[in-house]
C-alpha cells in the first residue's frame, strides 16, 4: 500500500495550518519578509507544547510524575548502574537552574524514587541515587511517553520521512545550539 493511501494519513501533508495563517497575515502587511522561519519554528513551538501535554499526561499514572521529573528519573536511569550522579552533573544535562533541580529532587525523594547522600570524594558535594522504585517506575513511564510519540508519528509520517525529519532537526540543532 502506498504510504499516502494509509488510513492514518501518513505521508498526507495538510492543506493549510494555523501558522500559515499567520505567515499569509505577515505577507499581507510585510510582503518583504521571508516567512519560511516563522512556519519552520512556529511548527516546531507549537508540536514541542501539543507533544510536552500529551507525554505529561502519559507520565501521571507513574506516581504524578511530571515531565521535568521524568528527566530526573530518566537522565539517572540512562546513566548506568548505579545509577548515581551529583546534583551539578543532573542540573547541567537538563539544563536547569540549580533551584529548579532542588524541588525536584526534594518531591522526588520524598516519593521514594531517588535519594541524596554525602559525595565519598568531596566533603561539600552530594550524590543522587535512583532508587529501585524509581528505576521500575521510571521503566514503564519511559515506555508510555515513547508510546505517544510514536503514535503522533505514526499518524503523520512514513517510517522513512520519520527519520529524514529526526536527521534534518539534528542538523538544524548542531548549528543553532552552543
Amino acid at each position: 500500500m502506498d504510504p499516502t493511501d494509509s488510513p492514518n494519513g501518513a505521508g498526507e501533508e495538510p492543506a493549510h495550518d494555523a501558522v500559515d495563517a499567520i505567515a499569509d497575515q505577515w505577507a499581507v502587511v510585510r510582503p518583504d519578509l521571508d516567512t519560511l522561519p516563522m512556519a519552520v519554528f512556529g511548527r516546531i513551538y507549537r508540536l514541542a507544547a501539543a507533544m510536552r501535554g500529551r507525554v505529561d499526561k502519559a507520565y501521571s499514572p507513574y506516581g504524578g510524575m511530571s515531565l521535568g521529573e521524568f528527566d530526573v528519573l530518566a537522565t539517572l536511569r540512562r546513566s548506568g548502574a548505579p545509577y548515581t550522579l551529583s546534583p551539578r552533573e543532573l542540573t547541567a544535562t537538563l539544563m536547569i537552574t540549580t533551584g529548579g533541580m532542588t524541588g525536584r529532587l526534594d518531591k522526588l525523594e520524598k516519593a521514594g524514587l531517588l535519594s541524596r547522600s554525602p559525595d565519598p570524594n568531596d566533603r561539600r558535594g552530594l550524590r543522587v541515587t535512583l532508587s529501585e522504585h524509581g528505576k521500575e517506575l521510571v521503566d514503564q513511564a519511559v515506555g508510555a511517553g515513547l508510546a505517544q510519540q510514536r503514535e503522533a508519528l505514526e499518524a503523520a509520517l512514513t517510517p522513512e520521512e520519520a527519520e529524514q525529519l529526526a536527521g534534518l532537526l539534528r542538523k538544524l540543532l548542531a548549528t543553532t545550539v552552543t
